[in-house]
């Protein structure tokens, strides 16, 4: 690699701009979005847990079944109008949602709008994801990849602190439809910025029907399949997900509406209230994952990454282990809430510098070693066996939580992590990547 092409910074690239600035508008919008709704089912349900699993696992369900069909598409279709065609349709939603919901006010009426358009904005997520996570090879130079992966982990880590941050604070003091309409122009200004981005792209010359699609999964599934590191690493980051989704997604909201907002006191009540602990979580994540994600884009790109990561997990595992008997040790026995607390903030500092460390070399090494005419395919097919597990989990997170509580939903996610972990470090593909 010469120096010259060492030192031309990645945001040198117009397009490359423009897809950052574009994610970075319309991911903090879904930001806003999920957060606000993850506390305002619970609001108006009376912390139902299983109704907030339910969500999440329909959301998730529908994301999934999509992901295919974004696959084939983006292999066939300029990707940049999948994404703005996608942000456009998504805002316009959201935006027809909040008005619905400002004239239908009873509680029934807003928890199926928002299962509705749950359901529907993860269907459009579903097309607009492969193609988003296929584009960055078609727009950057090879030497350039770990840096692009990097700066878009920062620009997610940013989010994490501010975005959250702004999210709480917003949800707190703004009414949920201003909120909602905010969202939405979040989405349609992303849709603005990616209409300009501009690469070689040559059209599919045979017309996309239903049976030229199911020839193209075909041919992703093989080629998936002739890749055995990625597929371990598929593997084990579907049942990772599969136990690390219950913990972030069902609950800290739970562990903040059950525990934490009932107690007469805890740590920072002065100036915190209790959905800003959710906050405060986010953005440890985010800072730790911000120095980590800093850290990889000055790093050179590595030959082989599998080793490390699998060992990387095994740390991760031992983290999951630590905050499972804090809680049951520390909540559940009444002992110190605020003790739990500052554990989870710590669990938070590690997990999010791993999960740069972890993310970024697989990204890169993922993106260099499919071929460019199956990255769509073969991005959507890892989705979906990354994401397949989701939907299962947050609908039996939720029974778990609603009745047998946080400490034996911990218990179970650290104890699979584990296992998961383990399994990967021992797998002999690992080392080909």
């Amino acid at each position: 690699m010469s120096d010259e092409k060492k030192a031309i910074n990645v945001f040198a690239n117009r397009n490359y701009l423009l897809v950052f600035l574009g994610a970075l508008v319309s991911e903090l919008g879904a930001l806003l979005y999920s957060f606000a709704v993850g506390f305002y089912i619970l609001e108006i349900s009376e912390n139902n847990a299983f109704l907030q699993g339910l969500y999440l696992a329909l959301c998730g369900a529908a994301m999934l079944l999509f992901t295919p069909v974004g696959g084939v598409l983006g292999d066939r279709i300029n990707k940049a109008k999948i994404m703005y065609v996608c942000d456009f349709v998504k805002g316009g939603m959201i935006i027809l949602a909040t008005l619905l919901m400002t004239v239908m006010p009873s509680y029934t009426a807003h928890i199926v709008i928002l299962f509705i358009l749950g359901i529907l904005g993860n269907m459009v997520s579903g097309i607009f994801n492969p193609a988003a996570g296929a584009m960055l090879p078609n727009i950057v130079e090879p030497q350039q990849l770990q840096q692009a992966n990097a700066y878009f982990s920062i620009k997610s880590s940013m989010e994490s602190i501010l975005g959250v941050v702004m999210a709480g604070i917003l949800y707190a003091v703004l009414p949920l439809n201003v909120l909602f309409l905010a969202v939405g122009a979040c989405f349609m200004a992303s849709g603005v910025s990616e209409m300009l981005i501009r690469y070689a792209h040559t059209p599919s010359a045979e017309p996309i029907t239903l049976r030229l699609a199911v020839s193209d999964m075909k041919d992703g599934v093989k080629y998936l399949r002739s890749q055995k590191a990625i597929m371990a690493i598929l593997g084990a980051v579907l049942f990772i997900n599969f136990f690390i989704t219950p913990v972030t997604g069902n609950f800290v909201p739970y562990f903040i509406m059950t525990d934490l907002a009932p107690a007469p006191a805890y740590l920072l009540d002065s100036f915190l209230k209790p959905e800003l602990w959710s906050s405060v979580f986010s953005v440890y994540i985010g800072a730790s994952s911000l120095i980590g994600a800093v850290m990889m884009s000055a790093k050179e790109q590595e030959e082989k990454c599998g080793l490390k990561v699998a060992k990387r997990l095994c740390v991760f595992s031992g983290v999951m282990i630590a905050l499972a008997i804090g809680y049951s040790s520390l909540v559940s026995t009444s002992v110190s809430l605020n003790a739990f607390l500052l554990l989870f903030c710590a669990g938070c500092l590690v997990i999010g510098f791993l999960l740069s460390f972890i993310n970024i070399p697989l990204s890169t090494a993922s993106q260099l070693r499919v071929e460019s005419s199956k990255l769509s395919k073969v991005s959507s097919l890892m989705s979906v066996g990354s994401q397949g597990m989701i939907p299962i989990a947050s609908v039996l997170a939720g029974a778990a939580l609603q009745f047998f509580g946080s400490a034996v939903l911990l218990a179970i996610c650290a104890a699979g992590f584990t296992i998961t972990a383990v399994l990967l470090l021992t797998n002999k593909h690992i080392r080909s990547i």
